[in-house]
């Protein structure tokens, strides 16, 4: 493609993983990380199951972490072939609040550590399901335009605001390291050990880094619970999302037809090391079916299926949403 200015990959528009318990993935996001619930919807290829998505206030892409409920489903395993670590960005000396808040709250962490000639310095930690989780303190949380929640139960100086990145686990990088650079236009810009980051050249820092990590000896991931199922990266508009499909397709990757997900189009390949890639659009946005006030607080289905509404209500397990969330 070359480094076609009008073809951007701003940086992550959101993370999808996979959860058991709703009731407990809604209580965690909401009450401990303080994320807000955007959208409360179906999986649109299995709708009876629930699709939660947690972002910012406004619900940005960039900030948008969503689940596939799957109560009862088996834990997946981390390894190599997947998306391992999410990483969320909170303002400078803000690690220590965190610390704190993950102990009070029960979660499972480890001790703060820093990295890139101590640069950065990160806390990793794990939700109910064991999905791995980080909190990146840099001084790019002020540059931020993401806004937390109202009524969130972490303070604003320390709130999280949005996401920093995403961390990769290959069996073999060159190729994978190729699709970013050759492709996606994305630069390298650290390598420190086994890990290499890359950043979208139209993100700013925010949402926009990429790490490659090259795990040779782990074993294959496997995609379930406590897993993450796939990774959107950002494109702007509806015609530079074509434009990204033909350039996908011309390399030889088996990319699918654009998809309506009805807050977003999609499109979606498997990077060369096996993880499954989405490129969405910004538009039409999450307030296309409710106001920004209201956000994450009705059961929303996509047009297709509100004629069976009912059916699909009467499957689903209770929620219980407090006013906070």
């Amino acid at each position: 493609m070359g480094k076609d200015a009008e073809k951007k990959i701003v940086g992550i528009h959101h993370v999808t993983a996979i959860a058991g318990d709703p009731q407990r993935n809604i209580d965690f996001y909401t009450g401990v990380l303080g994320l807000r619930l955007v959208k409360i919807t179906v999986n649109f290829d299995d709708p009876h199951t629930f699709h939660l998505y947690y972002g910012d206030k406004e619900g940005h892409p960039g900030t948008i972490l969503t689940f596939f409920l799957w109560p009862g489903a088996p834990k997946g395993q981390r390894g190599t072939g997947q998306a391992t670590v999410t990483s969320f960005l909170i303002p400078e000396n803000s690690i220590a609040y965190w610390k704190e808040r993950l102990k009070q709250n029960g979660v499972k962490f480890e001790e703060p550590s820093r990295r890139f000639r101590n640069e950065e310095e990160s806390i990793i930690f794990f939700d109910h399901d064991d999905l791995k989780l980080e909190l990146v303190s840099s001084s790019e949380a002020s540059k931020s335009k993401y806004v937390p929640r109202e009524k969130t139960p972490v303070p604003e100086k320390s709130a999280i605001r949005g996401f920093h990145g995403i961390t990769l686990s290959e069996e073999s990088c060159e190729k994978t390291a190729s699709l970013l650079k050759d492709t996606m236009n994305f630069r390298l810009v650290r390598e420190e050990d086994e890990r290499i980051r890359y950043e979208a050249l139209g993100g700013g820092g925010l949402g926009a880094y990429v790490d490659l990590l090259c795990k040779p000896a782990l074993p294959r991931g496997e995609v379930l619970v406590g897993t993450v199922h796939h990774v959107a990266w950002r494109t702007p508009s509806d015609d530079q999302q074509k434009d990204w499909r033909q350039e996908i397709a011309k390399v030889g990757l088996r990319v699918t037809p654009i998809i309506d997900r009805v807050y977003f189009h999609s499109i979606y390949f498997r990077e060369p090391g096996g993880i499954l890639f989405e490129i969405a659009t910004d538009s039409p946005g999450f307030a296309i079916d409710e106001p920004e006030e209201k956000l994450g607080t009705t059961l929303k289905l996509p047009p297709w299926l509100e004629g069976s509404r009912k059916q699909i209500e009467g499957v689903l397990p209770k929620l219980q949403l407090r006013e906070s969330q």
